[in-house]
C-alpha cells in the first residue's frame, strides 16, 4: 500500500489547488475563457484543444461543481500570482507578531525610556507590543504604581502606537497591548524602516531594570 501511495503522490498535480490539462479527470467541464467570458459546457478534450489553440492551459478552478469549472489561462502566471499572495500573507503575519516588553515597578526613568524606544522600533516595523508589568512580593499590594508607569508608557508612545487592550490585570502582573498607529502600507513615502541588523539588535537587547 505504501508503494501505491508513493506512486499516486508522484502523479499528483504540480499545484495541490488545481489540476490542469491532461490531469483533469471529468469528461465534461464548464469553460471560462481567458478574459472571463463563459464559453459553456464542452468535453474536456474539446476544452483542452481550445486552450492549446490559444497557447494557454486549461485549469480546473472549481472541481466540486457539476460539471467542474475550468478556466483557460496562463498556468505559470497563475502559480506565480498564487505564490505572491502566499508570500504577502506570510509577510503580513510576520509583521503583526506580538513582541513583549517586561517592566518592573522600580524601573528608573532612563531604563523606562530605553524600553519604550525598543517598543517604538517594534511598532515601526508593524509589530504589536505587549507591556508586562511584573509585581514581586508585596509590590502587588500597590498595584497603582504599575498603572502609573503604564500610563507614562502610553504618553511616550502617542506618536507611534495606539491602545489595543489595557491596562488589564493578569494574575500577579498587569498587561498593556499597543498596536502600530499606522500600518506598514500607510507609512509616508521616504519613511525608512529600521535595518534588519538594527531590528535584531533591538530584539536581543534587554534594558537593565532599577
Amino acid at each position: 500500500m505504501a508503494q501505491r501511495r508513493t506512486r499516486r503522490q508522484r502523479r499528483r498535480p504540480i499545484s495541490d489547488r488545481s489540476r490542469k490539462n491532461e490531469e483533469i479527470r471529468a469528461k465534461t467541464v464548464r469553460v471560462i475563457g481567458p478574459e472571463g467570458a463563459q464559453l459553456g459546457i464542452m468535453l474536456s478534450e474539446q476544452a483542452r484543444m481550445k486552450a492549446t489553440e490559444l497557447e494557454l492551459d486549461l485549469v480546473e478552478v472549481a472541481p466540486t461543481a457539476q460539471p467542474p469549472v475550468c478556466k483557460i489561462m496562463d498556468y505559470g502566471k497563475f502559480l506565480y500570482q498564487e505564490q505572491k499572495k502566499e508570500h504577502q500573507a506570510r509577510k503580513h503575519a510576520h509583521a503583526s507578531e506580538m513582541k513583549e516588553v517586561k517592566l518592573k515597578t522600580r524601573i528608573g526613568k532612563h531604563d523606562l525610556e530605553i524600553k519604550v524606544n525598543h517598543a517604538k522600533e517594534f511598532l515601526d516595523l508593524g509589530h504589536r507590543v505587549k507591556f508586562t508589568m511584573v509585581y514581586k512580593g508585596r509590590e502587588i499590594t500597590h498595584i497603582e504604581v504599575g498603572e502609573i508607569i503604564l500610563k507614562q508608557v502610553l504618553e511616550m508612545l502617542l506618536d507611534a502606537g495606539k491602545v489595543e487592550r489595557g491596562p488589564y490585570r493578569e494574575g500577579r502582573s498587569m498587561g498593556l497591548i499597543v498596536a502600530p498607529k499606522l500600518a506598514l502600507t500607510e507609512k509616508k513615502p521616504g519613511h525608512a524602516p529600521a535595518k534588519p541588523e538594527e531590528h535584531q539588535a533591538a530584539t536581543n537587547v534587554s534594558a537593565p531594570s532599577a
